[in-house]
């Protein structure tokens, strides 16, 4: 007898092997080409240049080839400063290289995000000199190497970013040069911050001016290596002795380190469709995330940590109606869950804080958030702390708003985040998971059940509003009479998915369970979304009903509302209700008739590609079309490195390519898995460990208009619903390589064991 967990692990391997290479082909096609120098860095916002970074530390290339600026981000410097500007992410500083002889030469780099490098090459008349920059994966260290044909002289410089308050020290200990920025002893800093960075060359003697005579073919390296006093309390002292340990075969070592990550990073998941563009920013968005997100690190902002200045936008911070969760939307079902790990953390850290807020502020349990907090319990949304700064940038003296806390009329900023952690739940059915975040859940509940009014037999939802409502110079200050919507489709959603997430995951805890009539109450007798007439056709109303005129309109299905329906409420389907599914398509359908010119489709250039495109596919709108959509967008208002840009945020656009084309591939809300749901079937298509709900890793393969097999690994051993991807035909179920049961139907259900690995095909 064979043993069936060796052959399920046998089979496995098999299947990893083969997506490895497959992936390698494939990510390493695309790669982000530049012919002139950056001319957004240094930026307030997302700057342009060439990226690499460890999901904790980022760097971006800037500057000319005769000067060029190495800017240093990390997620966890920050100045703990509850007002922007001034408060938020800031900037440790960054590596100046001077080569004087490149004045006026030209400028070449690549982006190369197989291996997460940064490769350049300056030429001038008969002098070439080459540049390969990567942030080790698996280390707190930037390494930059240089090579040039012939001799010449660099003039190194690191420098820590001065002001806004910093306290900025600087000294050499042997070979290594180290700076240091500090934030602390400010009046209302909630916690200190303390970041060191040293530099060790390796290869070449540097003379006390910074002067290094390169020879030709010579290689140097320049590392720079860099502690925040979040990641230890000897931050200082180990950045200088780790830098002063560096040698030509620690930096061979953690280069080879660097490669194995990122190669398993790629092989986590792959997708195929003969699309090269598509597949290029598909690819460039999972590297440019895997550089900005790593799991057991402080979490990302609005700019990850690619980050060229101080006091950038938002002060780069947390923001909970979207900008802050949006990011993830594409990692749980592209297999990168550990790369979530920090998502939740921010958000349990502002709990206690949360509870005050909803019983100072409105006399109910629960907890209630403010639009913007950064890490360990920050704020970063207060009002301006003085009426003359008030009167100056919202033409009102009234700061003390709500506490003079920043919630901008809406109640979901709690709530919102929920989505994220169901969808990581119904991803893996991970028990510790469900415990971390659960207190969470039920702190979101308690203040809903307090806040939710019934009345006529429903639920209702008075104040929260469906856009943000405050003073501004733009209305002179005047902004009350906007207050007081009803039934925003935003907040009807999101209450919905809540109270359906937790009542999952109490059920799978084993807990409360004396609350669950209640909850399941809520949930049957929530207010159904409003609906209007257009042109003789039912369309969606953002509210029900609404002082603004700009909300009262019947203004169809639009990226507010599909935050609370489709993503991340996930309330709202063609499975959940086909008849009001067919209402949002037909809103769909609109968006091409308000446009005005090329990429404007679904109003996607201020927010919104990151949730208008995947929603689009959800309810069953054309792909071909979507694809030619998203194919402008992207062309109208994208970067030289392949980061597809909005103007109200950075980050959250790297979800919209890979999470669109995932969903054309692969769905699995409601728990039910669909091969190839919204795809054109007369064009091949591939895809390998797609993340199901139900912890299933799903592969699937469709070719001349048939799909050749859908292969499955249950980690859970969780009951397996799967729509027929061959319609009226029976399918034969293979279980670790052996017949099993022969299906037949439109959808089929079987349970299955952790750790088994499943295949179906047509019966033959």
């Amino acid at each position: 007898m064979i043993n069936k967990s060796l052959l399920s692990l046998t089979m496995l391997m098999l299947c990893l092997f083969s997506r490895n290479y497959a992936q390698e082909i494939y990510a390493g096609r695309y790669k982000a080409v530049f012919t002139t120098a950056p001319q957004k860095v240094p930026t307030a916002k997302t700057p342009d240049g060439p990226l690499a970074g460890n999901g904790d530390i980022g760097l971006t290339l800037g500057g000319s080839p005769d000067k060029l600026s190495l800017y240093l981000g990390k997620n966890d410097f920050w100045r703990a400063y509850p007002v922007y500007p001034g408060g938020g992410i800031a900037l440790p500083g960054w590596l100046e290289v001077k080569i004087s002889a490149l004045q006026g030469a030209n400028f070449y780099a690549e982006q190369i995000q197989d291996k997460a490098f940064i490769a350049g090459k300056f030429t001038k008349e008969n002098l070439t000199v080459s540049m390969n920059a990567w942030v080790a994966a698996t280390r707190n260290t930037v390494v930059a190497e240089f090579i040039a044909n012939k001799a010449c002289s660099m003039k190194l410089g690191l420098y820590a970013t001065k002001g806004n308050t910093s306290i900025n020290t600087d000294g050499q200990n042997g070979e290594v040069i180290w700076v240091t920025r500090s934030f602390e002893n400010t009046p209302l800093l909630e916690w200190p911050s303390h970041i060191a960075m040293a530099l060790k060359v390796v290869g070449a003697r540097v003379e006390k001016d910074g002067t290094l005579n390169l020879k030709p073919n010579q290689r140097v390296s320049l590392t720079v290596t860099m502690y925040t006093n979040h990641d230890r309390k000897d931050w200082k002292e180990r950045t200088i002795k780790e830098a002063q340990s560096t040698t030509a075969g620690s930096i061979a070592t953690m280069k080879k380190a660097h490669e194995a990550w990122w190669k398993d990073f790629w092989g986590r998941s792959n997708v195929r469709i003969n699309d090269p563009f598509i597949e290029k920013y598909y690819y460039a968005s999972q590297y440019l995330f895997g550089a900005t997100s790593r799991g057991d690190k402080f979490a990302p902002g609005i700019w990850g940590p690619f980050v060229t200045r101080d006091s950038s936008a938002w002060g780069g911070d947390y923001h909970l109606n979207y900008n802050y969760q949006a990011p993830y939307w594409a990692a749980y079902s592209s297999n990168y869950i550990d790369q979530t790990d920090n998502f939740d953390q921010p958000l349990l850290d502002y709990m206690e804080k949360g509870k005050q807020h909803a019983k100072d502020l409105l006399e109910i349990k629960g907890i209630y958030y403010p639009v913007g907090i950064g890490p360990k319990g920050l704020v970063t949304t207060r009002w301006p702390l003085t009426p003359e700064e008030m009167l100056k940038r919202y033409a009102t003296r009234e700061n003390t708003i709500d506490g003079g806390y920043k919630f901008l009329g809406q109640k979901i900023n709690a709530v919102f985040s929920v989505g994220n952690m169901l969808m990581r739940f119904y991803s893996t059915y991970d028990a510790v998971y469900a415990r971390k975040i659960y207190p969470y859940l039920l702190e979101c509940a308690n203040f809903w059940e307090d806040y939710l009014k019934f009345e006529n037999g429903r639920y209702v939802i008075y104040m929260d509003h469906y856009g943000e409502v405050m003073p501004n110079l733009k209305n002179n200050g005047q902004w009350r009479d906007q207050l007081g919507d009803f039934n925003s489709t935003l907040s009807v959603g999101l209450v919905k998915m809540l109270f359906k997430g937790i009542i999952d995951v109490s059920t799978f805890l084993k807990v409360d369970a004396e609350r669950v009539e209640k909850w399941q109450h809520i949930v049957n007798h929530m207010s159904d979304f409003t609906v209007g007439e257009v042109d003789g056709k039912l369309s969606l109303k953002g509210v029900e009903k609404s002082p603004s005129a700009w909300h009262s309109r019947i203004a169809g299905l639009a990226r507010v509302s599909i935050h609370g329906l489709i993503l991340p409420g996930g309330v709202c389907g063609p499975k959940t209700d086909s008849a009001f599914n067919q209402i949002l398509l037909s809103d769909v359908s609109r968006w091409k008739e308000r446009m005005k010119a090329p990429g404007e489709w679904a109003n996607t250039l201020g927010n919104g590609i990151e949730t208008c495109f995947p929603a689009a596919v959800r309810v069953g709108y054309d792909s071909d079309e979507i694809l030619k959509q998203l194919k402008d967008r992207i062309t109208l208002q994208s970067l030289p490195n392949l980061w597809i840009t909005a103007d109200g945020g950075g980050t959250e656009t790297l979800a919209a390519v890979p999470l669109t084309i995932n969903e054309m591939m692969m769905q699995s809300y409601e728990q039910v898995i669909r091969i190839f749901p919204n795809w054109n079937k007369d064009k091949d298509a591939s895809f390998d460990q797609l993340r199901a709900y139900g912890a299933f890793l799903v592969s699937s393969s469709l070719e001349k208009g048939e799909i050749s097999y859908v292969k499955l690994l249950s980690e859970a051993g969780r009951p397996c619903i799967i729509d027929n991807p061959w319609p009226g035909k029976k399918v034969q179920l293979m279980r670790n390589g052996q017949k099993a049961e022969l299906l037949s139907g439109n959808t089929f259900a079987f349970d299955t064991k952790p750790g088994e690995y499943l295949e179906m095909g047509i019966e033959k």
